[in-house]
């Protein structure tokens, strides 16, 4: 029977990889598409829909729908625009669906397709930041399953395969440190945006890799962790490897380690949710460890990567701190991208709205329903972009 599946946030990275590896199993005819959704690039998002005859594809921007249907005559494919569009693409049954929106926008199809009770290999880190506890109860009450796409979180799936998660003793997540890792903290001052995107070991879009140099990116990495795994936080570690060839290990109370080992290319991680619960045969680097030679590892910087200690206070408050956090860094990090702020202005950003916030409303409350994640969303953003104005007329 041909598999059906949906590719939410196809024609950014993650969504790249994956429209990839469907190509090289059999594209078309091995898999139905059901709904393919991008954002301003409809071209691309275009020829996707086009190769794979899928049967919507959807642009987040209303104003690019008359070019996205024009890409489209003749395909055969519906096209449509919009957050609801995009939501009701989700509603569209799917046994596989990859979830890679970035940013909290990835949120709501993201829970609209777990409703199906089918497979959401999630790539958008955002939803369990944001709304953990609810994600899982919605797959959990309609037989669903969530399989990590991060490729730190999806180590740690792999790694606990056949092992009893009560022997767990430590979970290390580890970090390349970006391309600031070594720059002293005034040089980091005047980083610039282009600097911050080169990332030195993945190919990524621009704000995730910003996130990266910024450890913002690890920060959400760390919330994941426990939300996704349950763990408690004095478990979880974070450490700078520089190669990015360990992506994750976890420790067992007899003292073992296991590590999980790969090069940097996400469609191992995709490639690894697409399969499962099987092992394919995958179009990814082999390492040769006698030409790595060494792997190391160091304790990241407190003072350079503020982001790591505002995460694990998110981690110890739980409920909505997790949206607040998130949304406070997307403003952030539009801010630093607009040139308005600096790049270590971001942090002090998140953490001036997280306690403006905490003196508002109690961020510790749990959400009961996605109302209560999307309210404090747009209200973390308000506050954190009168802060942001604030700092720009204060530069």
């Amino acid at each position: 029977m041909t598999r059906s599946i949906s590719i939410f946030g196809a024609t950014g990275s993650i969504g790249e990889s994956t429209f990839d590896l469907i190509l090289r199993a059999g594209g078309a005819e091995a898999f139905r598409t059901v709904a393919l959704t991008g954002s301003s690039n409809v071209r691309r998002l275009a020829e996707m829909a086009r190769a794979l005859r899928a049967e919507i594809a959807v642009t987040a921007d209303p104003a690019r729908l008359p070019e996205l249907r024009e890409a489209l005559a003749g395909s055969g494919t519906e096209a449509a625009a919009g957050p609801e569009a995009i939501a009701e693409a989700a509603d569209r049954p799917a046994d596989w669906t990859m979830s890679a929106i970035v940013g909290a926008a990835g949120l709501v199809p993201g829970m609209r397709a777990l409703r199906h009770g089918r497979t959401l290999a999630l790539a958008n880190k955002e939803s369990l930041v944001t709304a953990g506890p609810l994600l899982l109860a919605t797959a959990k009450a309609h037989g669903a399953t969530i399989l990590p796409v991060d490729s730190e979180h999806s180590a740690v799936f792999q790694a606990l395969t056949g092992e009893d998660i009560a022997a767990v003793e430590r979970v290390i997540i580890t970090a390349s440190g970006g391309p600031f890792r070594d720059w002293p903290l005034e040089r980091l001052r005047a980083a610039t945006v282009a600097e911050a995107k080169a990332h030195p070991n993945w190919s990524m879009g621009a704000r995730i890799s910003i996130d990266s140099a910024s450890m913002f990116n690890k920060g959400l990495e760390l919330i994941e962790t426990r939300e996704f795994f349950g763990f408690d936080p004095d478990m979880i570690e974070a450490v700078v490897h520089p190669q990015s060839i360990v992506h994750a290990l976890v420790g067992f109370h007899d003292g073992a380690i296991m590590a999980h080992l790969g090069p940097a290319d996400m469609r191992h991680a995709i490639g690894y949710a697409l399969n499962w619960p099987d092992r394919a045969a995958l179009p990814v680097a082999r390492l040769d460890l006698a030409q790595i030679a060494s792997l190391t590892f160091q304790a990241p910087d407190p003072e350079r990567f503020p982001a790591l200690r505002l995460a694990r206070e998110v981690m110890r408050i739980r409920g909505l701190s997790g949206a607040a956090f998130n949304a406070a860094k997307e403003i952030a990090l539009d801010n630093f991208m607009a040139g308005r702020i600096g790049f270590l202005d971001m942090a002090g950003l998140v953490e001036a709205t997280l306690a403006r916030l905490s003196s508002d409303t109690s961020l510790g409350n749990a959400a009961t329903g996605l109302e209560d994640v999307l309210h404090i969303d747009h209200l973390a953003r308000t506050r954190a972009a009168e802060l942001a104005e604030d700092m720009r007329q204060n530069r």
